[in-house]
């Protein structure tokens, strides 16, 4: 093991270091791509065709949407305990190991749900293998991105770190424009009762060819220097990776701020992506190839979006693009629906890449600032910890929450109420975090910081 971390130490010297960061950053993405794509078809699925296909009929057709957020939302539930796994024997055996089987997991989930019968063929087994398959999905996206971003992370130059690290963040919206254009493509090919009955398991069947591709540019990267002097020095002292319990007795309160902060962006985020297509198929009565061609240039946008505001939170430090996300969401929130109402192609368009766009600005330097918060014994489950611990209670929930409440009141406001209070606790938390731009990671690596 000792020769094995000492051969890829002299491998990543040898390389120039800017053609090492590029390497790095086409393998990490590579992967994650492939992770989100499937994550995101799951999402589109459950709107167009779960609800109806694994679900009794109720005679509303809300009903089912909303049984199909809620198996939507086992996949958020598996997704902290899935960071928790990996990134404990990712920090004790490399990033690299453990992205390659997290994507192999997602892989074979995805393929599976592709194959499953629907409810009239084997009842009530249907959406219980369902959420089986969505909870396997998540566990290991859970363990993809914290080891994803910090392979780059630890790689990347100080001050180029959030601009570097931002590409893993990018490859959300990538993943989302494939699962889109698939969806999108199948959807103009076949006739609607075929999309309905087959048409979409081509679509989940798909991510064999994907996942494979992912894991072949994956195998070409080693471990970062950062990582593996600090595995050397571990061996040394004769010290074991840190639990859970160790993370969160050290750092209790950067965890919780950073948790917080998160929230209200995530919560944003699969409102724009997921609960907007039941709204605009069922109150807009929009056509789904409409819907998911906004989408689709939507997060095209984002892409770009993502890379700005990685690259600015180098320039102004992490808090300051962050907080300039959150100001941009306040007015997305607000004029969301309004524009959704119109059921005009170009205002939903214009609002829903806004939207992507701010909500970039406070997500992409995420990435630079959850691995400059620990230290790198700990940096893998802290990290994956504190991001995917959120989503719980975040995107997980928010489409959810935003159906019940548009089914009970009939109304938009309080599903704009809701999403104005959470975005306000975050920005709170957000202005108690400490600025990280700049730093040294291997400074981190001899701090005893004060619980705090």
């Amino acid at each position: 093991m000792a020769q094995a971390l000492n051969q890829a130490g002299v491998r990543n010297r040898q390389q120039p270091p800017q053609s090492r960061i590029k390497r790095v950053v086409a393998a990490s993405m590579a992967g994650t791509v492939a992770e989100w794509y499937e994550f995101f078809i799951y999402g589109t699925a459950s709107t167009l065709v779960f609800g109806a296909l694994f679900f009794p009929k109720t005679g509303n057709p809300l009903d089912g949407i909303i049984a199909a957020f809620a198996t939507y939302a086992v996949g958020f539930v598996a997704r902290p305990l899935g960071g928790l796994v990996f990134g404990h024997f990712g920090d004790r055996y490399g990033r690299k190991k453990l992205l390659q089987f997290s994507l192999l997991l997602v892989g074979a989930a995805t393929f599976l749900m592709g194959c499953l019968p629907g409810f009239q063929t084997i009842g009530y087994w249907a959406p219980v293998l369902l959420v089986l398959l969505r909870f396997l999905q998540g566990f290991a996206v859970g363990g993809e991105w914290g080891g994803a971003v910090l392979l780059v992370s630890e790689h990347s130059p100080e001050h180029q770190r959030g601009f570097w690290a931002s590409f893993p963040q990018a490859a959300a919206p990538v993943g989302n424009v494939l699962a889109t254009v698939v969806m999108l493509g199948l959807s103009w090919i076949l006739e609607e009762s075929a999309f309905m009955s087959w048409g979409w398991r081509v679509a989940f069947w798909l991510s064999a060819l994907i996942i494979f591709i992912g894991y072949m540019i994956r195998r070409t990267v080693e471990d970062a220097p950062v990582y593996l002097e600090a595995m050397r020095r571990q061996r040394e002292a004769q010290q074991e990776a840190a639990t859970l319990r160790e993370v969160l007795g050290t750092y209790p309160g950067r965890i919780t701020k950073a948790l917080i902060m998160r929230i209200g962006e995530n919560s944003s985020y699969y409102l724009m992506i997921v609960f907007s297509i039941s709204y605009l198929t069922v109150q807009v009565k929009a056509d789904y190839s409409m819907i998911l061609l906004v989408l689709f240039l939507a997060n095209v946008v984002q892409i770009f979006a993502m890379l700005g505001g990685g690259w600015l939170s180098d320039k102004i430090g992490r808090k300051g693009a962050i907080g300039i996300g959150y100001a941009g969401l306040f007015v997305w929130a607000v004029t969301f629906f309004p524009a959704l109402n119109t059921g005009n192609f170009w205002a939903i368009f214009a609002s829903t890449a806004f939207g992507l766009t701010v909500q970039a600005a406070a997500y992409a330097p995420q990435a630079a600032l959850m691995s400059e918060i620990f230290p790198t014994r700990m940096r893998y489950s802290g990290s994956s910890f504190t991001y995917q611990i959120a989503t719980i209670f975040a995107g997980s929930i928010a489409p959810m929450i935003a159906t019940m409440l548009m089914n009970k009141f009939d109304s938009t406001l309080p599903i704009v109420v809701y999403v104005l209070a959470v975005l306000a606790i975050s920005a709170i938390a957000l202005s108690m975090l400490k600025e990280t731009r700049g730093l040294d990671l291997s400074t981190l690596d001899g701090e005893r910081e004060p619980i705090r």
